[in-house]
């Protein structure tokens, strides 16, 4: 009787599980869509009086948001800005990964460190990773959706580089530990921020501001992204390559540092597109062929000495 009891216990608990996971998933997507997006930031406060406040950042855009790929217990989401409605720019993407222990933990420059989580840590948890246009990996974190009275939320705290509407024009702080809560609804979903700018070096971490961020996600029809579509449909098999390539990288779970520039001045994401486009205008259709001179060039950029292995 005992066994018996525990084995329906046992049942009950994976039946509530395998619910949990399905919401979540059904969250998840519930991110994919045509957007018209309001990107809006504001710095809120700074512990140094003197601190000289920069001005509030607000811009828009559209982007078609499309699950990529898709696993059991993996989900790749990849954004697509639409300019114009005539021009179509590769913009981000994000993997969301289950009850995943390996994790590169952003340290500061162009370095990331390998951590790995127990467990029963990310247990019913989902990592939300975020890459560059060139697929280069920007940040990642962990936490549970939570599902209550029609609303979806999922939360986390980690540290990024600088966003990308500041890391040409500012050097006064080195990361951003973001604060980022998801919400999403019938209407589309909302990102939320709390941001802390952060004075990392040799002695510790030190707080310069802190910020507001509200990326507001509006569904659209999907008919207003129809060039996205359309592009993605001639460019896709020359990006899973480059995703490829970081994914072997990044599967060694041993950290990744690269250099700004290569030895020759140039810089990686310049020459990763160049090279895409030189794919396609001499058709080169070998996956394999691609990978090679992908590595070659991502080479090119690589401090690691512990990832040269990863050479041809």
């Amino acid at each position: 009787m005992k066994k018996l009891f525990t084995a329906i216990v046992l049942m009950g608990v994976s039946i509530l599980a395998n619910a949990q996971k399905s919401e979540d998933i059904k969250a998840i997507k519930g991110q994919c869509g045509c957007f018209d997006i309001k990107f809006s930031y504001a710095e809120t406060f700074a512990p140094d009086k003197n601190y000289q406040f920069h001005d509030r950042y607000v811009t828009g855009g559209r982007e078609w948001v499309f699950v990529d790929e898709e696993s059991k217990d993996k989900l790749v989401l990849m954004h697509l800005l639409v300019i114009n409605d005539t021009m179509v720019i590769k913009h981000w993407r994000e993997d969301w990964q289950y009850e995943n222990t390996d994790l590169l933990a952003f340290d500061k420059g162009m370095t990331w460190k390998a951590t790995q989580l127990p467990k029963n840590q990310v247990k019913g948890q989902w990592t939300q990773s975020v890459f560059e246009v060139n697929d280069m990996p920007r940040y990642e974190g962990t936490a549970s959706w939570i599902h209550k009275d029609g609303k979806h939320l999922w939360a986390n705290i980690t540290d990024a580089p600088l966003p990308r509407r500041e890391y040409t024009k500012r050097s006064d702080y080195q990361v951003l530990r973001r604060n980022n809560r998801i919400h999403v609804t019938p209407a589309g979903y909302l990102h939320e921020q709390d941001n802390d700018k952060v004075m990392r070096d040799a002695s510790g971490d030190k707080l310069l501001a802190q910020e507001k961020g509200l990326n507001d996600y509006q569904k659209i029809d999907d008919a207003k992204c129809k060039q996205a579509i359309d592009f993605w449909a001639k460019n896709k098999e020359y990006w899973v390559d480059v995703r490829a390539v970081w994914g072997q990288l990044i599967a060694q779970n041993k950290g990744l540092s690269l250099k700004a520039k290569s030895e020759d001045g140039k810089m990686l994401w310049k020459e990763l597109d160049d090279l895409v486009e030189g794919f396609k205008k001499i058709e080169v259709k070998s996956a394999a062929q691609r990978q090679t001179e992908i590595r070659s060039l991502i080479n090119k950029y690589l401090i690691n000495s512990e990832l040269y292995s990863f050479k041809n």
